[in-house]
């Protein structure tokens, strides 16, 4: 079978065969080390609002998934070679959302390649394979996105091919990657020829695997993005997978969300896991021992009479709070409507990283925060409110002077229904979601509150002596002068609404992608024993590096950069144990 080939990467860097690099400068590693998205951007937000509405619109005619039945069909072994299965042992991990600003990310891919992680005393080996969860990318899919996001820094932390066994890179593509329809997804990770990522390699065909393990262990992940149906290719490749399934192996299991948080506001959230759990393992007499999912920017487990249910989204992406997370939940949601569907079991809130205190800090920083990594977002508010404040200045001084009988002008009224809209609008769920009258209140709420604020700027101005000076005067002194204030005490108002918006739960995400914090990150590092007792350790980071020290005389397979100072991480919890 073929594929469609990448387009030839630039000539003007050959990763193989150029020096180390003496400096983080972009001619010496082939990549553009990229700050932490700003999600609140105007530009961004307008850009993702639009891609998110046409993969809603078109997402089945961008869906590559149903072409990927052309691709080869396999099952991979990562089983030891020549060891006795029933004896053998492998380390592997797992991380998800990591494709954002160089710092963290690097940081993640840093720790990956390390031969050994000493972690709160005991020694932990480099990873045989890693199951990357998704969202290689933010906040688009493209070729020079993939490049300077997430190749670059994963090719920098391991720039050649390690002695021993080279380790494996398995990716499951998260809504980022979906925004082009898989097509650049599929041309790094799905090449007919899979290239190399420096010392990684590729080894899948499709964007869905399934890995053998040692002790009756395996690795199901599924393609489910967007909300879509799990498509006949990929239901085909399962079911011929599960063929090799003997009654009492044990499954793990990679959604590309975790669809057992998300139904708490969405009932059908879970609705494609139980489907696939129902109709592809469970008739194979398996044991779903443990699920392991991204989207979620935290670590965080719950445990249940069956299985363990983790979210560890921490590879580089911005922090996501913890503190809103339920203390339990029941998996299926009994409100869901799916025929036969698995009866309803309690699933607890164990443990999460970071914890609820400290997450409510992290989100109590908003107001320092959210104005310092989106500066686009205060002058667009500024923007906003001096456009008010001028139509405001305008009518009034109309009113005073007799020639105008109505002190709301059209200006007036468009102005004050761009706020309330705006911020309305804002408060609303994400896409499919269903919008409450909390929201309307909340969202409302916030708009007349902005609307306040630009009557009382238009107090304070008028009451300056600038009305006498003449035309364009007036608008330039309000653009140095009021827009950049009113614009900053805004976009204060903002950040008090999104803070007690999130006690009812309502934009919990901007109030954090806002900030875009670049610490507390994670990922899993997992054994199975001589013994085929699974043990995952969640590592955790509290702190990303800032500063990079160049190593040009390392070794070959040795890292281009290393932290200027150490990295702090520990374990989140104890080791979990799946016996």
């Amino acid at each position: 079978m073929t594929v469609d080939q990448a387009p030839a990467e630039p000539a003007t860097f050959d990763p193989d065969n150029a020096p180390r690099p003496t400096a983080l400068e972009p001619r010496q590693i082939g990549f553009t080390p990229r700050k932490p998205v700003p999600w609140l951007a105007p530009v961004l937000l307008a850009g993702t609002a639009v891609r998110v509405l046409l993969a809603e619109l078109f997402g089945a005619y961008l869906d590559k998934r149903e072409l990927q039945n052309a691709l080869p069909a396999r099952v991979y072994d990562e089983r030891p070679p020549g060891d006795d299965p029933d004896t053998a042992e492998v380390w592997f991990d797992y991380i998800a959302d990591l494709g954002d600003g160089f710092d963290p990310t690097y940081s993640m891919a840093w720790l990956l390649a390390q031969p050994e992680l000493e972690v709160d005393g005991e020694s932990t080996p480099r990873g045989r394979f890693v199951v990357l969860g998704g969202d290689q990318v933010y906040p688009t899919a493209s070729w020079q996105q993939y490049e300077d996001r997430f190749k670059g820094p994963y090719r920098a932390a391991l720039p050649h091919r390690p002695e021993g066994h080279r380790p494996t890179l398995y990716a499951l593509p998260g809504n980022h990657d979906w925004y082009d329809g898989l097509t650049a997804f599929l041309r790094i990770f799905a090449k007919a020829n899979h290239g190399d990522i420096g010392g990684w390699r590729t080894r899948q065909s499709r964007s869905y695997f399934a890995i053998q393990l040692p002790h009756r262990w395996w690795i199901f992940a599924i393609d489910a993005q967007f909300g879509a149906y799990l498509d006949d290719p990929q239901m085909r490749y399962f079911h011929d997978a599960a063929q090799q399934l003997q009654p009492g192996d044990r499954v793990i299991l990679c959604p590309p969300s975790p669809g057992w948080v998300e139904a708490q506001h969405d009932p059908h959230a879970y609705d494609t896991i139980d489907y696939f759990v129902r109709t592809v393992l469970a008739p194979r007499g398996v044991d779903v021992k443990l699920m392991i999912s991204g989207d979620l920017h935290h670590y965080a487990r719950y445990t249940g009479p069956d299985r363990e249910l983790i979210t560890c989204g921490g590879g580089g992406a911005y922090l996501y709070g913890t503190h809103h997370l339920p203390e339990s939940i029941p998996v299926p949601p009994p409100s869901t409507l799916v025929r036969n569907a698995t009866p309803t079991k309690t699933y607890t809130l164990t443990t999460t990283y970071p914890t609820k205190s400290a997450s409510r800090r992290f989100a109590a920083g908003v107001f320092g925060r959210l104005p310092w990594r989106n500066p686009g977002f205060v002058t667009l508010l500024g923007t906003l409110h001096m456009l008010l404040m001028l139509a405001l200045a305008n009518a009034t001084e109309r009113v005073a002077s007799g020639t105008e009988q109505r002190l709301v002008t059209i200006p007036v009224a468009l102005m004050v229904l761009i706020l309330l809209g705006g911020c309305a609008y804002f408060s609303m769920p994400p896409t499919g979601g269903r919008a409450g009258t909390k929201h309307w209140l909340l969202g409302l709420g916030h708009g007349l509150v902005q609307c306040a604020l630009g009557l009382a700027g238009t107090w304070v101005w008028t009451r300056l002596p600038l009305s006498d000076l003449p035309w364009p005067l007036p608008l330039l002194a309000a653009a140095l002068l009021y827009l950049p204030i009113v614009g900053l005490l805004s976009t204060e108002v903002v950040c008090g609404y999104l803070l007690f918006a999130s006690v009812f739960d309502v934009n919990v995400n901007e109030l954090f992608a806002g900030q875009s914090i670049v610490d507390a990150k994670g990922f899993l590092r997992l054994h199975i024993d001589a013994d085929g007792v699974l043990t995952v350790y969640p590592v955790a980071v509290d702190r990303v590096s800032r500063r990079w020290t160049p190593k040009p005389d390392a070794a070959p397979d040795a890292p281009w950069f290393d932290p200027a100072e150490p990295l702090r991480y520990r374990l989140a919890e104890s080791p979990i144990r799946i016996r």
